[in-house]
């Protein structure tokens, strides 16, 4: 039998449907691309609560931005290069400035947006959104975990970019798992090593954990579900326990989650951390499983680094 895969889009709409019944201050805008994003799951029961603002993705910013000065709680979606890339001005100074309680999910992030090419894979985001003041920023590894971020940052009062992914994933975690925000997900004891891992890279980890037993070599796997506010603690006390770090992310080595651990050893405790990523050049068109391959992210690269 077939495991079950589901790319954290159509969690992310299936959630939304599910918050939109509980909550009636959510509304959902979306850019001409509800289809891809998922929000026309949303859309189709609540269409006097969906918004399609067309291809005008700095203005539907502009428009969440003033639904939620009125006490509405607004999910905007497009693709994660128009939502972090186009619309960063209006996110920066109408949202994050003044504090709005906005939800960006960005989905399509990522080089795994495969065959969409270099212009739509978006690989500089949590580099942007999380040198943005007041800018929660979150990015999820299963449909577990983002139907439970879905529903978690309808509860904080301000500014959270989720980050959301095309690439259909394996089921991680069982429905009584629990998260927080801000905490990170360590996944075994092992002493040899930490694999910190955030979004898709988090099924690569785990089958790198499962191939490294085989050669005798026992690591932990972390899943960095929070990049901010990142979960110090936990960083600090893998780097204390286990002989060596490794980050992998489907993003550039430059600002993303290896960078934003580095700051944290930096400060606390140096220690060499290997960043696995996209190194600083423009993605490629492909499938997505071959770009993971191509782009070095996936688990064999991650074995490579401690055999």
């Amino acid at each position: 039998m077939e495991e079950e895969k589901k790319a954290t889009r159509q969690s992310y709409g299936e959630a939304l449907l599910e918050l939109g019944k509980e909550n009636k201050n959510i509304v959902v805008l979306d850019a001409d691309l509800s289809e891809a994003t998922k929000t026309n799951i949303f859309a189709k029961e609540f269409p006097d609560r969906f918004f399609d603002m067309g291809i005008a993705e700095a203005n539907m910013m502009g428009t969440a931005a003033g639904l939620a000065t009125c006490g509405k709680i607004p999910y905007v979606s497009t693709f994660a290069i128009f939502a972090a890339g186009r619309s960063y001005d209006q996110i920066r100074n109408s949202i994050c400035y003044p504090k709005l309680n906005v939800k960006i999910c960005a989905t399509h992030a990522g080089i795994t947006v495969g065959e969409d090419g270099a212009t739509h894979q978006m690989i500089e985001d949590i580099s942007l959104m999380r040198t943005l003041p007041n800018l929660t920023v979150i990015t999820t590894s299963d449909d577990i975990e983002t139907k439970w971020a879905v529903k978690e940052i309808s509860k904080i009062n301000g500014p959270v970019y989720l980050r959301l992914c095309r690439k259909k994933s394996k089921i991680i975690y069982d429905k009584n798992q629990k998260f927080e925000i801000g905490k990170g997900v360590q996944i075994g004891e092992g002493k040899d090593g930490t694999i910190f891992a955030t979004g898709v890279t988090v099924e690569e980890a785990i089958k790198a954990k499962e191939e490294l037993l085989k050669h005798g070599i026992d690591v932990r796997v972390v899943d960095i579900h929070t990049i901010k506010p990142i979960d110090k603690e936990l960083i600090i006390k893998c780097a204390k326990e286990t002989k060596k770090l490794i980050s992998v992310e489907d993003h550039s080595i430059i600002g993303g989650l290896g960078s934003a651990i580095s700051e944290v050893l930096t400060e606390n405790y140096p220690k060499k951390l290997i960043r696995l990523g996209i190194k600083d050049i423009f993605g490629t068109s492909g499938n997505a499983d071959e770009l993971m391959e191509y782009f070095e992210i996936t688990s064999k690269f991650i074995v490579k680094e401690f055999i």
